[in-house]
């Protein structure tokens, strides 16, 4: 096999800058990069394509557009309520998580703009976070009365601890760019003009960097992120497939669709 070929992605644009991998999300058929199957099919397949990466010292990832992804797509839950679906879904996703842990080669995340549930735990998954300061951070599962099971609830208390966390996880509320870097979920904001240019600088920074050193460091440390999706991740992931079948989460779908508030009942 060779290593440097990466799979044919849909929604996904690469490109090989010296030793920096640049990885776009660029959904053709969504403007706000939202998840669906083709979506999350590709993103699997790229992590799992990057653990065996042999070139790229440093991967850039960011978004084109808008948004660097603004979450599930909604027009894609109804057919999440074939168990079939969701179980792939779901087995797909965690593996997902894992790879993304797994690739040695350090990764930096240019937040364009929105991050939204599994957009929001891909970003902060990453090694170096850069956000634009028009880029917001959100993950909101609660709002359509699911439970945050693409790694949120592990990611989100790690760097914020547990009461911070809950504040935005069991709300849903969205952060600015810079509420993100004060609380640490961010390491830098730069004017969106200025994005990709610094993004792209640190990344070649990094690559410069001596690579085994680099490399080990990397898996050395997300041994502890590791650690806190071993405690939650399951767990989370589980809940969140019964709430997929849930009333609760039907009426949230409702909602959306008639442009009312949601009447949440507990079932």
């Amino acid at each position: 096999m060779n290593h440097e070929l990466l799979p044919e992605f849909s929604t996904l644009h690469t490109e090989r800058i010296g030793d920096i991998l640049k990885v776009t999300i660029a959904h053709p058929t969504s403007p706000l990069n939202a998840v669906d199957d083709a979506l999350h099919e590709d993103l699997a397949a790229l992590f799992r394509a990057l653990r065996r990466e042999t070139r790229a010292r440093c991967v850039l990832l960011t978004g084109q557009g808008r948004a660097f992804s603004a979450g599930g797509d909604f027009g894609w839950f109804p057919k999440l309520q074939d168990p079939d679906v969701l179980e792939t879904v779901r087995r797909d996703g965690k593996q997902m998580i894992w790879d993304l842990l797994d690739v040695e080669v350090p990764i930096v995340a240019a937040v364009n703009g929105a991050a939204v549930g599994l957009g929001a735990s891909l970003a902060l998954l990453c090694d170096v976070v850069f956000a634009a300061d028009t880029a917001i951070f959100a993950d909101p599962h609660v709002k359509v009365g699911i439970v945050a099971g693409d790694g949120g609830v592990a990611i989100w208390p790690l760097v914020l601890g547990p009461a911070r966390a809950k504040q935005y996880l069991l709300t849903g509320d969205p952060l600015t760019a810079s509420e993100a870097e004060r609380l640490g979920l961010a390491n830098f904001v730069v004017p969106a003009a200025e994005l990709q240019e610094k993004a792209l600088a640190f990344a070649q920074r990094l690559a410069a960097g001596a690579p085994l050193a680099v490399r080990y460091t990397k898996m050395a440390v997300n041994k502890l992120v590791k650690d806190a999706l071993n405690v939650a991740f399951d767990t989370s992931t589980a809940l969140e497939i019964v709430t997929f079948r849930s009333d609760d989460h039907r009426e949230a779908l409702s909602a959306l669709r008639e442009k009312r508030p949601p009447k949440f009942t507990g079932r």
